[in-house]
Order: C-alpha cells, then sequence, then structure tokens
C-alpha cells in the first residue's frame, strides 16, 4: 500500500488565515471597480438588451414576463415583481446566500484581484457565519475524496478502477471532482477531526452521523459525486455503493442541511449552465453518470435530476437559462410511463418540453459508450420529438381499441395541455391532438377548461388557507392607532431624494449682501432636519442621512455609487433598490402643451413637501401619544399633568394645522 499524503497547504485545512481575517477597504474598491454586474448576473440568467439597461427572468420569485432589470451604468439590479434590489454583491449575496466577504472573494476570483485581508478581532472571528464554515468543511471533503480516488491505494484499485471499467476518461472525473469514500465507517470523520475541524459542523454538514456516543461517516465504501451550487460552491454529495449489499442503498445523498436542499439543486447545473444558454436548450437526464457521460460526449449543456422527481424549484432552475428542456428517457416502458407522469409540472412552469427515448435497455451513459460522440449527438437530434406528440401516440397505442382506454388517455392528453399557461400553444396542441385522436376539438376545449378550472379553484383555496395561517395577530387599539401615524414612507422618500438628486440645484437664496448662491437638495434636507433637531426613526435611513451630513460638513460631494458600493449590505442593498427607477415614484408625468415634465424639473415643489409630509406625520404621532397620556392622566385625576398635556396638544394642532397649509391647505386627519 502507498502511503497516503495530504496536502493541508491548497486550502484543504481551515487556515488561521480563513478564520481570523477580512478583506481590506482598498482591495473591496479594486474590486467594486473591476466588477461589471451585467457580466456576472448573465453567469446566472440570461439577459437581453433593452435601451440602456438590461432584462431577464427575476431568479428570486417565479415570473413569466421579465421584470428583473439590470443597469450597467448605475451598476444595480432592480426586479419590478418582488421589489428585490441591490448591487453586484448584493446579487451574490442573495443568490447564492453568500455572507459579504465571501461575495467579494467570488468577484475577486472572477476578476483575477489579489485578496488582501487584516485580522480580525476575537469578536469578529465569533461572529463568522455558520454557513461559510460549512461551505469549507464540504470544500475540504471534496478535495479529500478526490485525492483518495487518484491518490490511495484502495481509492485507485476500487473507486477508479470502477470508472475506468465503465469507459470514463480522467480529466472528466478531475472536472466534477469526483472521489472515493474508504471503506473504513470513520475515516473522514478522524481525519477532519485531526484537520482540526469541529464534529458539530462535520455532523451539521451531513457528512458525519452521530448515534448516542458514536460518530461515523455518512458516506463510505462509495464512489463520490459533488453537487455544485451555480457560484461553484460544494453544497452536497452522492456516494454510489460499490459492493453488493442488500441493506445498504445503492445510492445515497447528502440530508438537507444549512447550504444544501435537494429540491433546489440540479447535478452538474454548474458546468451546463453556459452551455445550456448558448444553445438555448437544456438535457434532463436521471443519474451523476449520465452527466458525466454527455459531457464526455461533447455534449455539455446536461443536468440531472439525481434520481428524485423533479421539483418546481429544479423546473424554475432550468428556466433562469432556457425555456427549452429536452427529457432523455432510457429505453424502458415501466420507468418511461412512471417518468411521464411528473412532466406536467414542467409544462405548468412554461418551458417548451422535448422528449428523447434511448433504445431498448440503454441509458445515457451505456448508450453514449456503445457509438461516437458525433453518432450519439445525431441520434438524440433526429429523435427529438414534441413532448405532447410523444405523450399522445405512445396512449394511442396502449388503447388500442379499448373505448374506456381510449376515453381515459384523452382525459390524460388534455390534462397535460391544460397546465401549459400559454393560451395560444394550448390551442394549438387541442387543435393536433383533435386530429390524432380523432375527438371533436370542441370537446378537448371544454375538458381542458374543466381541469384549468379546477386547477385555478385548488390554487385559490391553498392562497386564502396560507393567509389565513400567516394573518398577523390583531394589535390592542393603541399600537395600531400610533402605527398608522408612522413616517417609513416618508422617510424612505427623503432617503430616495437624496440618493437621487442630492447635488442637484433646489434653490437660489441672496445673502444680505445680494450675493446669490445655489442650495442643492443635500443641503436643504440636512438644513431642514437639523433646525427641528428631527432624526429618522429607521437606522439604516439615519446612517445615509449621518454620511451625507458628513460629508457635506468637509465640503464634499457624496456621489450614489458610494452608498451602492458601500461595505454594508444593507445600505448598498437599499439604495440601489432606491436608485433603481420605478413607475409610480420616480417619475412624476404632468402633460402641458404637449411638454412633458420629469421629477427632476419638479424637485422645487417635491422636496419641501416631502419634508413637510415627514414632519407632518411626526406632529400627528405626537399628538396621538399627548392625548393617550391624557387619558391616563384624566383617569388619576392627576390636574397638573392635564393642564400641561392639554397646553402642548393644543400647541401641536395648531403646527398641525400650518403643516396642512404648507401642503396645500388639505385637511389633515
Amino acid at each position: 500500500m502507498t502511503n497516503f499524503i495530504f496536502d493541508f497547504r491548497n486550502g484543504i485545512q481551515l487556515t488561521s488565515t480563513y478564520k481570523t481575517s477580512m478583506i481590506d477597504p482598498i482591495t473591496i474598491n479594486k474590486i467594486m471597480d473591476s466588477a461589471e454586474i451585467v457580466e456576472v448576473v448573465q453567469d446566472f440568467i440570461t439577459l437581453k438588451k433593452r435601451g440602456v439597461n438590461y432584462l431577464g427572468l427575476c431568479p428570486f420569485h417565479n415570473e413569466k414576463t421579465p421584470s428583473f432589470t439590470v443597469s450597467p451604468t448605475k451598476g444595480i439590479f432592480k426586479c419590478f415583481g418582488c421589489g428585490r434590489g441591490g448591487n453586484v454583491v448584493n446579487f451574490l449575496m442573495e443568490h447564492e446566500h453568500l455572507s459579504y466577504p465571501d461575495a467579494l472573494k467570488f468577484l475577486a476570483s472572477k476578476y483575477h484581484i489579489e485578496v488582501i485581508e487584516k485580522e480580525l478581532t476575537p469578536e469578529e472571528i465569533q461572529q463568522q457565519n455558520e454557513r461559510e464554515s460549512l461551505l469549507v468543511v464540504l470544500k475540504f471533503a471534496q478535495q479529500y475524496f478526490s485525492e483518495l480516488l487518484f491518490h490511495h491505494d484502495d481509492g485507485i484499485t476500487i473507486g477508479l478502477a470502477y470508472f475506468k471499467e465503465r469507459g470514463f476518461r480522467q480529466e472528466i472525473l478531475q472536472k466534477f471532482g469526483v472521489g472515493y469514500a474508504l471503506e473504513q465507517t470513520d475515516a473522514f470523520t478522524k481525519h477532519a477531526q485531526n484537520a482540526a475541524f469541529k464534529i458539530d459542523f462535520l455532523i451539521k454538514a451531513g457528512l458525519t452521523i452521530q448515534r448516542d456516543d458514536r460518530t461515523f461517516d455518512r458516506f463510505s465504501g462509495r464512489v463520490i459525486f459533488p453537487i455544485h451550487g451555480l457560484s461553484g460552491q460544494v453544497l452536497g454529495f452522492g456516494g454510489r455503493l460499490l459492493k453488493s449489499n442488500s441493506k445498504m442503498a445503492k445510492y445515497i445523498n447528502s440530508p438537507e442541511t444549512e447550504v444544501y436542499h435537494k429540491s433546489r439543486a440540479l447535478y452538474g447545473m454548474y458546468y451546463a449552465k453556459k452551455a445550456i444558454v448558448e444553445k438555448n436548450k437544456c438535457y434532463l437526464v436521471e443519474g451523476y453518470t449520465d452527466v458525466l457521460a454527455m459531457h464526455q460526449a461533447g455534449i455539455e449543456n446536461v443536468v440531472a435530476s439525481s434520481g428524485t422527481a423533479l421539483s418546481v424549484e429544479q423546473i424554475r432552475l432550468i428556466k433562469r437559462f432556457s425555456p427549452v428542456v429536452t427529457i432523455i428517457f432510457d429505453g424502458d416502458d415501466a420507468g418511461l410511463k412512471a417518468a411521464l407522469r411528473g412532466v406536467d409540472l414542467v409544462l405548468e412552469e412554461g418551458l417548451n418540453v422535448k422528449v428523447v427515448v434511448l433504445p431498448e435497455g440503454e441509458d445515457p451513459d451505456s448508450y453514449s459508450k456503445s457509438i461516437s460522440a458525433s453518432e450519439f449527438a445525431r441520434y438524440i437530434q433526429e429523435n427529438e420529438t414534441d413532448f405532447i406528440k410523444f405523450k399522445t401516440n405512445l396512449l394511442i397505442r396502449e388503447s388500442q381499441n379499448d373505448p374506456i382506454q381510449k376515453a381515459n388517455l384523452i382525459r390524460e392528453i388534455v390534462r397535460s395541455i391544460a397546465s401549459i399557461p400559454d393560451g395560444i400553444n394550448r390551442a394549438v396542441y387541442l387543435r393536433e391532438c383533435s386530429s390524432l385522436l380523432n375527438v371533436d376539438e370542441n370537446v378537448l376545449y371544454h375538458e381542458s377548461n374543466k381541469f384549468r378550472r379546477k386547477n385555478l379553484e385548488q390554487k385559490y383555496k391553498q392562497q386564502k388557507s396560507f393567509e389565513q395561517r400567516i394573518q398577523p395577530p390583531t394589535q390592542s387599539n393603541n399600537q395600531s392607532t400610533i402605527s398608522d401615524y408612522d413616517s417609513e414612507t416618508q422617510e424612505r422618500e427623503i432617503i430616495r431624494l437624496l440618493l437621487n438628486y442630492g447635488e442637484k440645484e433646489l434653490f437660489v437664496i441672496e445673502d444680505e449682501n445680494g450675493d446669490k448662491r445655489p442650495i442643492t437638495v443635500v443641503e436643504f434636507v440636512i438644513s431642514e432636519l437639523g433646525n427641528d433637531e428631527l432624526t429618522l426613526d429607521n437606522p439604516v435611513y439615519q446612517q445615509i442621512v449621518d454620511e451625507f451630513s458628513y460629508h457635506l460638513g468637509l465640503g464634499e460631494t457624496v456621489s450614489h455609487k458610494h452608498f451602492t458600493n458601500h461595505s454594508d449590505p444593507q445600505i448598498s442593498e437599499l439604495s440601489a433598490r432606491l436608485l433603481a427607477p420605478t413607475y409610480g415614484l420616480s417619475k412624476i408625468w404632468k402633460r402641458h402643451d404637449n411638454y412633458l415634465q420629469t421629477e427632476e424639473m419638479k424637485l422645487k415643489e417635491i422636496v419641501p413637501e416631502t419634508l413637510t409630509a415627514f414632519k407632518n406625520k411626526r406632529v400627528i404621532r405626537a399628538a396621538r401619544l399627548l392625548q393617550i397620556q391624557l387619558i391616563e392622566a384624566q383617569e388619576k385625576n392627576d390636574i397638573d399633568t392635564i393642564v400641561a398635556l392639554q397646553e402642548r396638544i393644543i400647541f401641536l394642532n395648531s403646527l398641525k394645522r400650518e403643516l396642512a397649509k404648507n401642503l396645500g391647505d388639505r385637511t389633515i386627519i
């Protein structure tokens, strides 16, 4: 047996540098200056140019009409459907569930920027995100398993021999990071503990199982397939047993963890996404080795469901990159019928579904190796069939001349067609099925509408049930009354105006000497808030105001990039959202003699009105609080307090009337 030597110098061990350092501000600025948001976002979703911006389907919620906008000039993204927005770092944090430092490191790697880090304090070390720790553990495990496969005696003689016997080349195995787990039941756990990994993280990562006082490896005596996220991070593993053992499952996967959710991951998507976009098509297969075999045959736009039923999240993941999916079925009638039942879900999400059935007894792995790569690609191209036509022909063969079976067949096909969201596509399929099945088209329309109506009723009931479950508890009268007068809307609008128009000229004032000086939006807002000693309730909003005020005091101007690239993710994300154009707030359109006024032209009205509305909210809230205190004082018959409160309320009411006059003599209630 050869000596097993593991290299701890290449990021395999959890080094002190990783755990006790952070990125310095100069490096952060360099990363933010280099990162092109369109380039980064296009790695994850398909974008199309629309004017000066780019548009695509939002990756954060299900939508059929693109509302996800990326602005290369402002360096931000904004979804007008779900409201999410931010800069390039916020996108990676949200999409890949990365911490702020890890998102920066992702960008640094993409743009070949050396990351310079500084030492963290013990308190900062304590705050390290658990998710980061799990990702490090999983990366460590992947490199450990891979090292075993290629350099350990057992890995070479058992694991590597298995892959060579099945015709896999070494470069494909290395590309996907495939590995091998030793048969000893605790080999990995002991090795990881010797490398200073805590047992808690090994268990949470799904790598180690603990029962009573015993700990042992989840994966042992298996070849290992790492499952990657869209950014290439290892999220979990699949393991295939090599020795026949009726008591053990042939395939096992990592359990659900903080970083791995089986329903949201597709094996091979990290390596396939670019090819899917280029080919505008995704091939869907069943197993890990099917993906490897097709890559080896030169077909890279392929992913696997890893032997589990397709979930809505997995389908939507495919849809981000292409609306066309071709499902490759093994040449097995029983398995084919079972698989067909799950395809309606794909149709329901609006994808164009095609089918390829391999020769009997073949799967993508075996068939791709029995013929040349070009022959395999040609077979797929020539045998690709529209799913609805394929299903219709398949069921027609089964029903033959049995009228009962034919009636059930019609319902089965119409149920699939009814799940297609696009009305034109449904109509085309119903017409073709009418011809194929020799059934009146109106009958098929009627049946389709019945299915759709039933589905809509079910969704409505589910939605109502969900809304009832999440209904917040009823507040007390006082709490409800006061919350009606919070100033969140006005505070947010103040920040939006500062970010979008801070340096724009608002007024020109003339001093006692007759000298004229322009007043910017920032100067006016900071002055108005300061004169009345007002602060914003929302701490993030107030921090933005404080930073504007600080730079104003230094005589410096602050661009929106200061805030969109801010080190505080809350500030950068909020700034990006408020800088994105909104159809309601960001443009105030007014027709006057065929002349179109923009919001910027009306700042002299909008900014003072916004501040007056904010002050008005504060006065109303203060008055309501005084009313509550007055009721309490009256209950105690505290005459002095009653008189003082009544005087204060009278003053606030007069102030409220004055503010109402400034707001255009509107009645304030």
